[in-house]
């Protein structure tokens, strides 16, 4: 028989968690299934156990104070870059859309399309979100009152369960780019976009352990993470109306901001900046302007 004729075995691809820049395994070793609409089987998915959770919350604390620090300029770039890379790879995040969602090739590719795109919208954001939420304040007084926004520190996002991959970006986005960093428990039934959104992120120039993604059950690992002292805030958007619940007590342990669950009817619409400022604190400083000349005058 020719070599030619020989029948070639498909190489299935091994997907992977997103913690710290690496691409580890579940450290509990387990997988669960992963099936198409149809039911038809797609891939084994890590199933995150909590200390996989804990690895990611230290990595993300780690990232921090880099990330937070880094210009709003280069955030801006660094996002931008994502949407680059994305565009690169949008056959097969079509692909794994199309799978994922049960979706036509031509309605995967515009949701694709528009997920690149919501990179774009939110990397312009990075350097004006300031100027619209901060500012200088009137006083009575020879005193500057400048308010200015900063992030709120690590964020855990449960991402939309039914919009695997622009619900995922439209909630993780928002969170990186106003300088938070990030762990996100991606949808469980269709986690793969997600973990391939990994690979795209750790070429785009983002710094390890800014964003972490985790695929496997929100009700495991979502009140580990909620009650977790490191973490300053939740986006609940992809958790039901029981879970939220839970999260939110656990939550207020440590008087953690929490987003609740919103309906969305098109992720594709004008999001608007709720989610920028959702995990922002603004900081106020007052400096004295001084006087100048008898007259008392001041600038």
């Amino acid at each position: 028989m020719s070599e030619s004729s020989t029948a070639r075995l498909s190489v299935f691809k091994t997907y992977k968690l997103y913690v710290g820049g690496k691409f580890p395994r579940s450290e509990s070793g387990r997988v669960y299934e992963v099936t198409d609409s149809k039911g038809k089987w797609l891939a084994n998915a890590p199933l995150s156990s909590r200390k996989d959770a804990r690895d990611a919350v230290v990595a993300a604390r780690k990232a921090f104070g880099g990330w937070s620090g880094a210009t709003a300029y280069n955030r801006g770039q660094i996002l931008y870059r994502i949407a680059e890379m994305l565009e690169g790879r949008r056959d097969q995040f079509v692909r794994e859309v199309g799978e994922a969602e049960g979706l036509s090739k031509s309605k995967a590719a515009a949701v694709v399309d528009a997920a690149i795109d919501r990179w774009v919208w939110y990397a312009g954001w990075t350097d004006k979100i300031g100027q619209v939420v901060g500012g200088a304040n009137p006083v009575a007084g020879p005193f500057f009152n400048l308010s200015t926004p900063e992030p709120t520190g690590v964020v855990t996002v449960v991402a939309p369960q039914d919009s695997s991959f622009l619900g995922l970006i439209s909630v993780l986005a928002p969170v990186i780019a106003t300088g938070n960093t990030a762990v996100v428990i991606a949808s469980e039934k269709a986690p793969l976009p997600a973990l391939s959104l990994g690979e795209v992120l750790a070429t785009s120039d983002l710094p390890g352990g800014v964003v972490n993604i985790l695929s496997g059950k929100a009700a495991e690992m979502g009140p580990h993470l909620a009650s977790h002292q490191d973490v300053n805030a939740i986006d609940l958007a992809g958790a039901d109306v029981a879970l939220a619940k839970e999260l939110e007590i656990a939550a207020a342990d440590n008087l953690k901001r929490v987003l609740r669950p919103q309906p969305v009817d098109d992720w594709s619409a004008d999001p608007g900046t709720r989610r920028m400022t959702a995990f922002l604190e603004t900081k106020t400083v007052w400096h004295p302007t001084g006087s100048l000349g008898a007259g008392g005058s001041s600038y």
